[in-house]
């Protein structure tokens, strides 16, 4: 999955540092990231701090002991290009170090981006040097990084499993997914979603994994269900293009790795789901 960057390692811990000549620095502009794309060696190349001085940065993460900065001025810079992340998602890079630092790095860009002024006094929010927080010097409020809990649901009948395709969107195959509402425990979430997007009734619910998932703010959760009952599919057309029973050997994967659906999906293609 995407957050599989072994034998590189992610250290997400708050520093209040300053970058220094070497430091990487992921900007975005429009929803694209700024980089270079390096056919050859199969990876991503992001600008040096001494290609961008002057700009305002703050810390992130690192990776193997190389500090990533997060540009929150828009700049551009020659030699390299603005990519979606649908575009670095379909690059095929050699691992994941660097889609996962692009994604990781868009998480809380989108958090500083929609959090500039105070929700509460509409003061403008300061950064915190202690933790990775924003402070209203007005009124206190302190804001941290926004995470959106959410769950993907493989439910199973027997030797097949329900595969779904969204309305609009991402294209391929999917699992039943849905995010978690106030007051409601991620088993509720998995019977509600189903429900909703199906029509169908679940029963012995167990948790499989999780993975983060920053292009929407989201941590994931994975379960396997059963179906309880009827397995008359009724699709949610608004939400759903595509719902039916596919048996193991004639489930189409996605294009990659990286999604938590996808090695679910892979999984009981294989017959080792849990």
């Amino acid at each position: 999955m995407i957050q599989d960057i072994l034998p590189h390692h992610f250290d997400n811990s708050y520093k209040d540092i300053s970058p220094n000549e070497e430091s990487r620095i992921i900007c975005f502009m429009d929803e694209k990231v700024l980089a270079f794309h390096d056919e050859e060696r199969q990876g991503l190349r992001f600008p040096l701090y001494r290609e961008v001085k002057g700009k305002d940065t703050v810390y992130i993460f690192s990776i193997d002991e190389k500090d990533y900065f997060l540009c929150l001025d828009e700049i551009s810079l020659e030699g390299y290009d603005l990519y979606s992340l649908r575009d670095v998602r379909s690059f095929g890079l050699k691992d994941n170090r660097d889609i996962f630092a692009v994604y990781s790095a868009y998480h809380l860009y989108k958090w500083y981006g929609n959090n500039v002024f105070c929700g509460h006094c509409a003061g403008r929010m300061e950064r915190a040097h202690d933790e990775r927080a924003l402070v209203c010097p007005k009124c206190g409020l302190c804001v941290y990084p926004r995470i959106n809990p959410a769950v993907i649901i493989g439910v199973k009948n027997g030797d097949r499993i329900l595969l779904t395709k969204y309305r609009s969107g991402f294209a391929h195959n999917a699992l039943v997914a849905g995010f978690t509402e106030f007051g409601e425990t991620l088993e509720e979430t998995v019977v509600r979603e189903v429900k909703e997007e199906t029509g169908l009734s679940v029963r012995n619910i167990r948790y499989y994994k999780s993975q983060p998932w920053g292009i929407a703010q989201d941590v994931l959760a994975g379960f396997y269900c059963d179906v309880d009952g009827d397995d008359k599919i009724v699709m949610d057309e608004h939400e759903l293009r595509y719902a039916d029973w596919v048996k193991r050997e004639d489930i189409v994967l996605q294009p990659n790795d990286y999604s938590l659906t996808n090695e679910m999906m892979r999984r009981f293609k294989e017959g080792l789901e849990k």
